[in-house]
């Protein structure tokens, strides 16, 4: 990672007991259990991101969780949730088939309606299929 945004040339080197980063003319050595220390800090206020087919679920570090269609840039194909859990009662208040429409009720307009559909089905924390694509169609797990 320091590798990327610094530019610099990253080399590491380890012992039983060190680690050693040095990039930038400059080397840091530090215990393993503060490496390790500092990979978990690192890890967790990294943004998690999951690619699927179509759309890309992110959960951002302050905790909202963004819907957006895969390779696009524009706001209009991302719905930005406060926090996963959020989606997740989304997910539960629609009926065991639901179309883009049953989405558009919970407040969801335009495209983000069928982008939200294609992310249920696409996201494995979801019991869910597409089952038709005139209309876009998905079906809770027991209907598939």
């Amino acid at each position: 990672m320091v590798e990327k945004f610094s530019g610099d040339e990253v080399t590491v080197r380890t012992t039983d007991e060190t680690v050693v980063v040095s990039f930038g003319g400059r080397s840091h050595e530090l215990d393993r259990d503060t490496a390790a220390s500092l990979r978990r800090a690192l890890d967790g206020a990294l943004t998690e991101r999951r690619a699927f087919v179509h759309t890309v679920g992110t959960h951002r570090p302050g905790g909202s969780y963004v819907v957006a269609r895969r390779d696009a840039d524009s706001s209009g194909h991302r719905k930005v949730f406060d926090h996963f859990n959020e989606l997740r009662q989304l997910y539960e208040s629609l009926p065991e088939r639901f179309t883009a429409d049953d989405v558009e009720r919970s407040g969801l307009t335009g495209s983000r309606r069928h982008l939200v559909v294609r992310h249920l089905a696409e996201q494995p924390a979801f019991d869910c299929a597409l089952v038709a694509r005139q209309p876009l169609t998905g079906a809770k797990d027991h209907q598939r």
